[in-house]
């Protein structure tokens, strides 16, 4: 039995985004793993695409999931942004040249995520974290 584990913000938060960003799922978990946790979860509905363990040979702090996330949406790694949760995934994010925003939970607190370009506290206050990036806002007003 798998319990909701929504976290509090996530689809309000996506929504938003998805009026201007498109998005992907890059994680180090098990296809079958994943399947389970977002079976009832309806996150994904707001997901272009996912990549699982299964998806790259390398798993991350390699760059190459989240270059192969870059390959997928055809985009470059001054177009994007990561959002992560551990310093395993912004060590990943770095070694791909892709900024990346870090949000901050009870298991990563002691990690060090001082290299993450930004820091936020919820969910909920991606979009503006996001728009204040810099490159990204760079992109945006070249690409509208």
């Amino acid at each position: 039995m798998t319990e909701n584990i929504e976290i509090e913000g996530v689809l309000q938060t996506l929504a938003e985004l998805a009026d201007t960003y498109r998005m992907g799922i890059v994680t180090t978990s098990k296809r079958a793993d994943f399947d389970l946790i977002h079976e009832k979860r309806s996150i994904l509905d707001y997901m272009e695409f996912f990549l699982t363990e299964e998806d790259y040979e390398r798993a991350k702090p390699h760059p190459e999931p989240y270059l192969r996330g870059l390959q997928r949406f055809g985009a470059t790694a001054a177009e994007t942004v990561v959002v992560e949760d551990s310093a395993r995934g912004l060590k990943s994010a770095i070694a791909a040249g892709i900024d990346c925003i870090v949000v901050a939970n009870e298991f990563t607190a002691t990690h060090d995520l001082s290299q993450a370009t930004a820091k936020v506290a919820t969910f909920r206050e991606l979009p503006s974290a996001i728009e204040g990036l810099p490159s990204l806002a760079r992109n945006l007003s070249q690409n509208p």
